[in-house]
Order: structure tokens, then C-alpha cells, then sequence
């Protein structure tokens, strides 16, 4: 008896397996959409520069198009300050532009907020952000702090503090680093979706969301198409690439620049 119920469990499990990875080869976005993901920007404002470039060359204006940014727009590269700048300028031309929060933009808003609880913003790469304000990093923690809200454009904190968690369209959920398997969409903490990993990464067929779950967070070097989850984080700050996922009904691809 326990055998059969063993086997059944097997042959139940590969259905839903089967079921699945139908679905997700089936995903798409709506009729006569467009979305491109772009994944972890870094500071890398010129890099930024040029991808926004190949996307609108191939574009025919904005008009069916959306542009979704999966978060992690400061930190380690040189100039988070003009890629702020830069995301502000693009929210305001493409008012459809969805903008995610990463863990850094996370961070760097708790750094301002309670610099004593978390010095360790600086070793993550907020030395460099730091700087792109014209912030000496050597202050003390609690001028550090103090100077760096003095220096940041009362447009940059809004910006900052105005980052959402999740989007979806049609088939497809965009968030930072990835969500929980087995766990509801509607019931992500806050903390997986900026900052799961291998959980995620690992996660077993059955566990894994009938969408197919787009992010950054990881680095590799190049973008991966897993099927049921599409990574675009391709190092951009690490002497990598920045790149984007396209997605216009079922089809797939990638447009990427190198430094």
C-alpha cells in the first residue's frame, strides 16, 4: 500500500511538472505589448546611456512599449548620482516606466535613516555613491549620514522612496531578486524579494509559480533563461554587461552593452 501511494505521489508530481513547464512555455505578454526588463544598473550610468539608446533604435516610439527596471540603480559603479538622474528623466518622458527597488536602494535609505545600524552600506559600494554626491566618506558615521541627506536632491529621495516591489504583465512577475517558493505572489515578504538567492535559484518544479518570474540580484555572466525565471543581472559594475529582456508575446531576447 505504501508503495502504490509512493507512486501515485511520483506520477502526480510529474503531471504537475509537465503542467508547468506547458505553461510557462506558453507565456506571454498581452497582444500588441512590448516590455523590456533591464537589469542591475550599479552606477553605470553610461552603460545606462547606451542600452536606453539600442532600445529606443528599435522601438517605434513608446506608445506600446514599457520599460520595467528591476532595481539596484546606485551603489559600485561611479556615478549613481546621473543614473538617478537619468531614471527621473525616463519616468517623466515614459509615464508607463515601472521602477523596482532593489536591496541597495533599501540600504541606502536605512543608511540615511539609521546610519549606527547599518555601516556596512559603505563596504557595499556606498563609498561610491557617496562620492557621486560629492560626499566625503571619511566623515564621521553620523556626519556621514547627515551630509549625504543634505546632498541628496529632494527629487532623488522621493524617487528613492517611491520603488515598488513587484509588477506584473501577462504571464510574466518582475521583482529584484526573486520570491519564496511555495509561498503566494500576495504573500512575498519584502525582505525575499530583494534579497533571496539560492532558495529561489534551487527551487523544485512544484514549488515554482505558474508565472515565469523575471529579476536581477545575481550576477552571471550572461543573462539566463531558466524557463519559469529569466536573470538579466550581468555585472555591469564588475566590467560585465548591462542588459535587457525583451518580451513581446511568446518571443524572448536579450540586448546587451559591455563596457
Amino acid at each position: 500500500m505504501a508503495d502504490d501511494t509512493g507512486h501515485a505521489r511520483m506520477l502526480m508530481r510529474h503531471m504537475l511538472e509537465r503542467i508547468f513547464a506547458r505553461n510557462r512555455n506558453n507565456a506571454a505578454i498581452p497582444d500588441g505589448a512590448r516590455v523590456y526588463a533591464i537589469g542591475d544598473i550599479h552606477g553605470r550610468a553610461d552603460m545606462l546611456e547606451e542600452l536606453m539608446r539600442a532600445i529606443a533604435a528599435e522601438t517605434d516610439g513608446f506608445e506600446r512599449t514599457q520599460l520595467v527596471f528591476l532595481g539596484d540603480y546606485v551603489d559600485r559603479g561611479p556615478d549613481s548620482r546621473n543614473v538617478i538622474d537619468s531614471l527621473i528623466a525616463t519616468g517623466a518622458a515614459q509615464p508607463k516606466t515601472i521602477f523596482l527597488k532593489g536591496n541597495h536602494e533599501a540600504s541606502l535609505l536605512d543608511f540615511l535613516s539609521h546610519p549606527e545600524d547599518l555601516p556596512h552600506w559603505l563596504d557595499w559600494g556606498g563609498i561610491e555613491t557617496l562620492e557621486s554626491y560629492d560626499v566625503d566618506p571619511a566623515l564621521p558615521l553620523a556626519e556621514l549620514a547627515a551630509a549625504f541627506r543634505r546632498a541628496l536632491p529632494k527629487a532623488h529621495y522621493d524617487f528613492l522612496n517611491a520603488l515598488t516591489l513587484m509588477h506584473r504583465a501577462g504571464d510574466y512577475l518582475f521583482v529584484h531578486a526573486g520570491i519564496r517558493p511555495g509561498t503566494p505572489i500576495e504573500k512575498q515578504t519584502e525582505e525575499d524579494l530583494l534579497w533571496i538567492r539560492g532558495r529561489f535559484h534551487n527551487a523544485a518544479a512544484a514549488e515554482r509559480p505558474e508565472c515565469v518570474v523575471v529579476h536581477g540580484h545575481t550576477p552571471e555572466d550572461k543573462p539566463v533563461d531558466a524557463g519559469w525565471r529569466i536573470g538579466v543581472d550581468t555585472g555591469a559594475c564588475y566590467g560585465g554587461a548591462l542588459t535587457a529582456v525583451a518580451l513581446e508575446g511568446r518571443k524572448r531576447r536579450f540586448l546587451s552593452v559591455r563596457d
